[in-house]
C-alpha cells in the first residue's frame, strides 16, 4: 500500500520509486531462470544454424546474450512480451511464461496499482522487456529503443489516440539495480496541467524539438526488485548503460477495466477486481493463447501501426 506521502507526490510530480516489490526468491529468481531457459533454446538453435560456436553454452546468461548480439542474432523479440510493432507472421516470435505472469499479476504490485487507479484493474498490452547491452557494444546502426537508450516521450504519445483519456499507470519494474551508470530512466516532472506533447518518428518516437526543457531531467536509481510508477503525460527517456554489463527491467502498464487500452489489436487481461473476481485471469496459459491467437489474426489483415504519429504531421516537418 502507498502511503498519502507517496500518493501525493505521485500525482504531482507524475512519477514515482517504490523499492522491494519484488520478492527476489518468489518473483524474480524464476524470472531470471526462465528466461536462461529460454535463451538456451534460442542458443541450441542458432549453433544448429551455424551462426555461433557451440562453446558459448559453457558462458553465462549474459555473456551469451553478448555473443548472441554481436552475432547478428536477434534475441528481442524471441524474449519480448509483445508483438512487434512492425509486420506481424503466424511465426513471429514472443515470450510468454508462467514466470513473467507472475511477475505482472504480484499482489504487491496490484496494491500499488490500486492505490492509483482503483480496484479495477486490466493489464495493459502496451508491454516490453528490456534487456540493454553496454553502449560500446552496441551496433552503429542500432536503433531500437528495447536494446539502445530510449528517446524522450510520453507513454500516452505511444499508443493510440482511443486511450487519451483512459486511466493508466506504466509501471518500470527493475530486475537488476538500474543506476545512472548503466542506463535507469529520467523523467521531467509533469506539470499541473501537463499535455500531450507532439511527437515525431525519427529514431524512435520522440517529443518534438523545442517542446521539452531537458536540462530539467531527474535521473532515477532503482534497485532491483524496486519499480518506478509513471503518469502516462510524464516525459521521460533513459540514459545510455555506460557499464560493461546488461541492465534488465520490465516495462508494463496497467489501466481501468472497460478503457481502451491504446493498442485494442493486442490483448488485454483483467488481473484484479472487487466487482467481479471471477473475470480476473489466474491461468499464465491462457494469457499466452491470447496473444497466439492475436498473432494469427493479424498475420492474415493490414499491418496496423502502433503509433499514431507520422513524420508528415505537424512540427515534424
Amino acid at each position: 500500500m502507498l502511503t498519502d506521502k507517496q500518493k501525493e507526490s505521485f500525482h504531482t510530480n507524475g512519477y514515482l520509486v517504490v523499492e522491494d516489490v519484488f520478492d527476489q526468491e518468489t518473483i524474480l529468481e524464476p524470472v531470471r531462470k526462465e528466461y536462461e531457459n529460454l535463451l538456451d533454446e534460442l542458443v541450441d538453435g542458432w549453433i544448429s544454424e551455424g551462426k555461433i560456436a557451440a562453446s558459448i553454452k559453457k558462458e553465462d546468461f549474459y555473456t551469451k546474450l553478448m555473443h548472441c548480439y554481436e552475432a547478428g542474432c536477434d534475441w528481442f523479440q524471441p524474449m519480448d512480451i509483445s508483438l512487434p510493432g512492425d509486420e506481424i507472421s503466424e511465426n513471429t516470435p514472443m515470450h510468454f511464461g508462467p514466470a513473467v505472469f507472475k511477475l505482472l499479476t504480484a499482489d504487491r504490485l496490484l496494491d500499488i496499482v490500486e492505490d492509483l487507479i482503483g480496484p479495477e484493474i486490466t493489464s495493459n498490452p502496451i508491454q516490453h522487456v528490456r534487456l540493454k547491452p553496454p553502449a560500446k557494444r552496441l551496433h552503429h546502426d542500432e536503433v531500437r529503443p528495447h536494446i539502445g537508450n530510449t528517446a524522450w516521450h510520453q507513454d500516452r504519445g505511444v499508443a493510440h489516440d482511443e486511450a487519451d483519456a483512459t486511466d493508466m499507470v506504466t509501471v518500470w519494474c527493475a530486475v537488476n539495480d538500474a543506476t545512472v551508470s548503466n542506463g535507469c530512466l529520467q523523467v521531467i516532472p509533469k506539470k499541473t496541467e501537463q499535455s500531450l506533447l507532439p511527437h515525431c518518428p525519427q529514431r524512435q518516437t520522440t517529443i518534438a524539438d523545442g517542446f521539452l526543457e531537458q536540462s530539467n531531467a531527474i535521473p532515477l536509481p532503482v534497485k532491483s526488485g524496486g519499480i518506478l510508477i509513471l503518469h502516462p503525460l510524464t516525459p521521460h527517456a533513459s540514459l545510455d548503460n555506460m557499464t560493461d554489463k546488461f541492465r534488465w527491467s520490465f516495462d508494463i502498464r496497467f489501466n481501468k477495466t472497460g478503457q481502451p487500452t491504446g493498442r485494442s489489436h493486442f490483448p488485454e487481461f483483467i488481473a484484479r477486481s472487487k466487482a467481479d473476481p471471477g473475470q480476473v485471469l489466474t491461468d499464465w496459459k491462457a494469457w499466452k493463447k491470447s496473444w497466439e491467437e492475436a498473432r494469427k489474426k493479424l498475420s492474415m489483415q493490414s499491418h496496423i501501426p502502433i503509433h499514431r504519429w507520422a513524420s508528415d504531421a505537424p512540427f515534424c516537418a
